[in-house]
């Protein structure tokens, strides 16, 4: 079960790509928030 390991890391840190990715669509979308 060791290989779950990566698998989980790498599913965390494309989850954080993603909240990143849509935090900067929002901030262009959305300028006068910022």
């Amino acid at each position: 079960m060791m290989e779950m390991l990566p698998l989980t890391e790498l599913w965390l840190s494309s989850l954080l790509a993603v909240g990143i990715l849509f935090y900067l669509i929002y901030a262009l979308l959305k300028p006068e928030d910022f």
